[in-house]
């Protein structure tokens, strides 16, 4: 992916007619240092798609926690009310209430660390747990009112970008189909599409090929590009 593209892309689709652009990212600072460089006056909000997938292995965790619990004749329930921790943790972050969603997380991790040392089963939910901790902690200032911007319409995920993508690699890959890729097709066609994207492919081609066509006058082949594009 080159900077250059991105710029020209951010270009073309409004921002520099002063439409305000909103990013939405997965959360890792490499995906947001390069929106936060490309256009610092945007909206950069944490992508719901993103935190709800993490909740989903969290509660997937929770589900192999012992329904019941309990120590010197005592039992108590354990995996409900760890599993309703969670729904409450969605909830408040749904409606952009990152402090109770930390506080919930907070009291989460700390019960499941004392239940640690008595149920071994308790390691790998607060594994989880603490991992979604640091995650949202950490992202806290990009999560905005999920419930309110869906209300009005406005975006809140790209899931339905990643799901299509997923879901169109996926049936290429299967068996029996008519047309099926190989995992070296399916990398070859990805690099294929990335360099028509960039405007690469006929210099790629041209150094192969060098008897191949010359690059037409005006062409990206022939602008002057800066240092590492």
């Amino acid at each position: 992916m080159r900077l250059l593209r991105l710029v020209c892309v951010g270009r073309e689709s409004g921002s520099a007619r002063g439409r305000q652009k909103t990013f939405l990212s997965d959360g890792w600072d490499d995906v947001r240092n390069l929106q936060l460089y490309l256009n610092p006056q945007a909206e950069h909000l944490l992508d719901w798609f993103h935190i709800t997938m993490r909740l989903t292995v969290l509660l997937q965790a929770a589900k192999g926690l012992p329904e019941k619990a309990g120590a010197d004749g005592e039992t108590y329930d354990l995996r409900q009310p760890v599993l309703d921790a969670l729904e409450s943790i969605k909830w408040y972050l749904w409606h952009g209430n990152v402090f109770q969603a930390l506080q919930h997380l907070e009291d989460l991790e700390m019960d499941l660390a004392a239940l640690e040392s008595r149920d071994e089963r308790a390691g790998k939910p607060l594994k989880a747990v603490a991992e979604f901790h640091t995650y949202i902690e950490n992202n806290g200032l990009f999560i905005p009112n999920y419930g309110e911007r869906f209300r009005q319409g406005e975006r809140i995920a790209t899931g339905f970008v990643e799901s299509t993508v997923n879901q169109v690699v996926s049936k290429r890959m299967v068996k029996r189909q008519q047309m099926q890729w190989s995992q070296r097709g399916a990398h070859l066609l990805l690099q294929t599409r990335t360099q028509v994207l960039n405007d690469d492919l006929e210099d790629t081609f041209r150094g192969c090929y060098p008897e191949f066509r010359p690059p037409a006058p005006g062409s990206p082949s022939t602008e002057a590009r800066p240092p590492g594009f």
